[in-house]
């Protein structure tokens, strides 16, 4: 027969006792740790111009890392693409700034016609009778040359803050050259610090969020492209005036998330309403509700492939959180630091680090012993006796 089991003593918890030491190390520890916030709440403008440029390296890294594999050496790569991004954005004010003061001029001087045109249309005459829309416009209309007049002026006061925005891009772009230039080395500097056994962990992880965060980037300027010269194209064949400025306007837009290509959308219908209603307005909304959907179910999927893979749920609140705190930079980064989130959330699952098991692991499974070790409710072994 096999002998009873002999009941254990219930041992009680032991009490935990504070003693003097406990307090001081638990004092001084929170206080620590208050000290950190304090400097960290001290130097935000500093680490949000270090963000930038942080998300601006990974943004260029692919394209200096293509440069730098065709023998060209990686400051002489950062440099190039520095003149080409400079070179764009001359090329793009050159294509905008012209048409735009002299259009502008032109819409100055002919708005109280297009006021005038207004009354052709039947059904705006109705609603001009009942609410005398069209006084209300022609009294804006006319003073709109003097307000270009004023708002000359109200450019000049915007000079030094001008001034201080050109410091801090020299600034950001001078810290995105050196981690550019550094930043590898930087990196596998800080892998080496979680020891040989986590070495290869972090390096992965980091190569993940580095290529989901270029590929989100690549992915939005991509669409935006595509964006930009579809309303190019478009504006044009309607003859629409501001064509070029409204399609960088569409690119610009487009690069934010969710309502950026809507807001974008709404301001290219009321131009086209002022020149050509009704008919260029309900084109444009055609074109614009189908090209929505052609980018939303078609573009975006085949763009951004496996880039970016955020539950829309978590777009939507990612976007939300980064506006709040950061306005228009926050919504645009978003989306990749809502992807970085996740790929960290996710390698801290796999690797057991928030749970206790796997989520297809079979809970009644056992681990497989080792050999010559018999596991739990395995058969004894030949020859051995069971009491």
């Amino acid at each position: 027969m096999r002998p009873a089991a002999e009941e254990q003593p219930v041992v009680p918890p032991q009490a935990v006792t504070l003693t003097t030491r406990t307090i001081v190390k638990l004092f001084f520890t929170v206080a620590g740790l208050l000290a950190l916030v304090y400097v960290l709440y001290e130097v935000r403008s500093v680490l949000l111009l270090v963000f930038i440029a942080g998300f601006l390296a990974v943004a260029l890294g692919p394209a200096v890392d293509a440069l730098a594999r065709r023998r060209v050496p990686r400051a002489g790569a950062i440099l190039l693409i520095y003149l080409l991004i400079l070179g764009l954005i001359v090329g793009v004010g050159l294509l905008v700034i012209p048409p735009v003061v002299e259009q502008v001029d032109d819409l100055a001087r002919d708005a109280p016609g297009y006021v005038a045109d207004l009354r052709e249309n039947k059904t705006f005459r109705e609603y001009d009778n009942k609410y005398d829309l069209t006084q209300k416009l022609t009294e804006q209309a006319e003073a709109l040359p003097s307000r270009l007049g004023d708002a000359a002026g109200a450019l000049q006061s915007v000079t030094v803050g001008v001034f201080a925005a050109s410091v801090q891009l020299i600034t950001v772009l001078t810290m995105t050259f050196f981690m550019l230039l550094d930043g590898k080395r930087l990196v596998a500097f800080g892998v080496r610090l979680g020891g040989r056994k986590g070495e290869g962990r972090l390096k992965t992880l980091s190569e993940n969020i580095y290529k989901s965060t270029a590929g989100y980037v690549a992915g939005v300027l991509t669409l935006g492209t595509i964006a930009g010269v579809s309303a190019f194209v478009m504006l044009t064949i309607l003859g629409t005036p501001f064509a070029v400025p409204l399609a960088v306007l569409m690119f610009f837009l487009d690069l934010i998330p969710l309502v950026g290509a809507t807001i974008a959308g709404l301001i290219i219908a009321i131009v086209t309403a002022f020149t050509g209603f009704p008919g260029d307005l309900i084109v444009w909304a055609i074109f614009f509700i189908v090209y929505q959907q052609l980018e939303n179910n078609v573009l975006q999927p085949f763009v951004y492939r496996r880039a970016v893979s955020v539950a829309p749920l978590l777009v939507i609140i990612s976007i939300l959180i980064g506006s709040s705190l950061l306005g228009v930079l926050g919504a645009l980064v978003a989306i990749p630091v809502a992807a970085a989130l996740q790929i960290i959330i996710r390698d801290l699952w796999a690797h057991g680090d928030i749970r206790s098991a796997p989520p297809d692991a079979d809970l009644g499974s056992q681990p497989e012993p080792p050999r010559g070790e018999p596991g739990p409710g395995s058969p004894p072994p030949v020859g051995s006796v069971v009491a």
